[in-house]
C-alpha cells in the first residue's frame, strides 16, 4: 500500500505515484548461501496519470536457475483509486536430463486512498482457474492497510493467502529520524520472521539495506540501489 520504487512491483497500482523515471538493482542473499541468492533489476517510467515498469529477476546457480521477467502498467482511475496489471514470464532450467520449464501468467493490484492518513492495497497473483493451468505456479491474494501516524512514522499490516500454504500475517513500521534516512522493522508469522533495515537517500541515489531472521534457517540480507532521473 506504500508508494515506492520496489513496492510498485508488489502492487502495480502504485506505479503512477513514482515522481520520476528510475532504475534499480537488488541482491537478496538467503541464509548466507550464495546458491539461494536472487538478483533483480528494474526500471520505472512515469507517464501522465500512469506509470510503466519492467523487472527481471534471477535465482539460483549453474545447476538450478530460475528466471522471471515482468512488464507492468499502473493507472490512476480516480482521485482516490488506482489499478495496475503485470504480465509475467517464468523459466526454470536444471542440470541433467530434466527439461526446461516455461510459463506465462499475470498479476494485478488495486490501491484505495481511504483518507489523507490511511490507504488500502489489494494484490492477486496468478488468478488462473485450476482447470486451465499447465504449470505449478502458486496463486496468492494479499490485502494490506497502512496508516500515517505522523510525518515521521508510518505503520502497516497485511495478510497473504496462498495455494502453497496457510495464511501469512505481516506487520511493519517505517520511521524517518532525518530528512534523508528511514528506519524500518517488521514481523512475518511464517517462520517467526523478524525484519529490520535502513534506507538513505543521497540524490539521485537511494540505498537500502535489510535483514530478516528465520527461527531455524538463520539470517538473510538484502541490499538495493535505486537511481532517479529527475
Amino acid at each position: 500500500m506504500k508508494p515506492g520504487f520496489w513496492s510498485s512491483f508488489h502492487n502495480q497500482s502504485l506505479l503512477p505515484f513514482n515522481p520520476s523515471a528510475a532504475a534499480g538493482i537488488n541482491y537478496h542473499n538467503r541464509f548466507g548461501i550464495s546458491e539461494l541468492a536472487t538478483k533483480t533489476a528494474a526500471i520505472v517510467v512515469p507517464l501522465e496519470n500512469a506509470g510503466l515498469g519492467l523487472i527481471y529477476s534471477h535465482f539460483g546457480y549453474r545447476d538450478l536457475a530460475r528466471h522471471s521477467a515482468g512488464l507492468a502498467c499502473g493507472l490512476r482511475l480516480s482521485e482516490k483509486i488506482s489499478g495496475g496489471i503485470q504480465a509475467d514470464f517464468f523459466a526454470e532450467k536444471t542440470a541433467g536430463e530434466y527439461r526446461e520449464r516455461r510459463s506465462l501468467s499475470f498479476e494485478a493490484g488495486l490501491h484505495i486512498r481511504l483518507s489523507e492518513q490511511a490507504s488500502l492495497g489489494i494484490h492477486v497473483f496468478n488468478p488462473v482457474p485450476e482447470a486451465l493451468r499447465h504449470d505449478r505456479l502458486p496463486s496468492s491474494l494479499r490485502v494490506g492497510a497502512g496508516l500515517i501516524l505522523s510525518s515521521e512514522l508510518k505503520v502497516s499490516a497485511e495478510t497473504e493467502m496462498s495455494t502453497e500454504g496457510g495464511p501469512d500475517i505481516r506487520a511493519g513500521f517505517e520511521y524517518d529520524p532525518a530528512r534523508n534516512m528511514s528506519l524500518r522493522g517488521g514481523f512475518s508469522s511464517t517462520g517467526n520472521c523478524f525484519c529490520f533495515g535502513v534506507g538513505y537517500e543521497l540524490k539521485p541515489v537511494q540505498i537500502d539495506l535489510g535483514f530478516s531472521t528465520h527461527d531455524r534457517l538463520g539470517i538473510s540480507t538484502a541490499v538495493s540501489l535505486m537511481f532517479s532521473f529527475r
